[in-house]
């Protein structure tokens, strides 16, 4: 598949050759179901959601190197077995492919939490036989995806999730993050039904927007304290609803 990249893209991954980490998240049993596992946080990402509470990934630089983190997981095997390439957003970085095959070398299975912008890379890295596990963040439907995520690519989001919904050799998850500022009731039932025209079967997962005071976001968004009706929502949506 042809690389499309944009501006955008080429400023998350400019400069960031090496290192390309922000962190490592040395342990974790929520971030991959079913596995023991820790995070790599890639720095850099071709959106800037409102809700965004990881402004020091988005906007900044790497200082974990390749091998250092080889070093870490080498040092894990045995005692962890996932590894979640999380961000920020992954698939903005050139390297991935090439690392990813070098952590599976070294037995772990690997998930990947993605926004789908680039679908050329997802298909890749499926073609490649390196995922074993795909979260897909859906943002915001079509009319509103600008406004929520600073990027006027639903298209590309599309493609991913079109690629990612047939295929049936690794489970996808795709989940949305709701502020009331910014997706109401009817944003989330559109998403619903337009993953499940998609093929989609799984659990559609809605997270609330973590914000506030003590946790700013890059839109600056206020605590959402205002409910959604989850039983209007499971009665209308043609999917299961797995809310957190």
């Amino acid at each position: 598949m042809a690389r499309c990249a944009t501006a955008q893209d080429e400023r998350a991954g400019a400069g960031r050759a090496t290192p390309p980490f922000h962190a490592i998240t040395p342990f974790t049993m929520l971030d991959y179901p079913g596995r023991i596992a820790c995070i790599l946080w890639v720095a850099g990402c071709n959106m800037r959601c409102l809700y965004c509470h990881n402004p020091q990934i988005v906007a900044g630089k790497g200082t974990i190197g390749e091998e250092q983190a080889l070093a870490f997981l080498r040092k894990r095997k045995g005692l962890l077995e996932g590894v979640v390439f999380s961000g920020g957003e992954a698939t903005t970085w050139t390297g991935l492919a090439a690392f990813m095959a070098r952590v599976k070398v070294l037995g772990y299975a690997i998930k990947l939490d993605t926004n789908g912008l680039r679908p050329d890379v997802i298909a890749r890295l499926l073609e490649g036989d390196l995922l074993d596990r795909v979260a897909l963040d859906y943002k915001a439907p079509l009319h509103k995806f600008r406004t929520v995520t600073g990027a006027s690519v639903f298209a590309r989001f599309a493609r991913s999730l079109d690629l990612l919904c047939g295929q049936h050799r690794i489970p996808v998850e795709v989940r949305s993050t709701i502020h009331a500022d910014l997706l109401g009731e009817e944003d989330i039932l559109e998403m619903a039904h337009d993953l499940s025209r998609r093929g989609y079967r799984g659990t559609y997962a809605l997270q609330r927007a973590v914000a506030g005071p003590d946790r700013p976001t890059l839109g600056d968004l206020p605590a959402d304290t205002r409910p959604f009706d989850a039983v209007r929502l499971a009665r209308l949506s043609p999917l299961e609803l797995a809310v957190r």
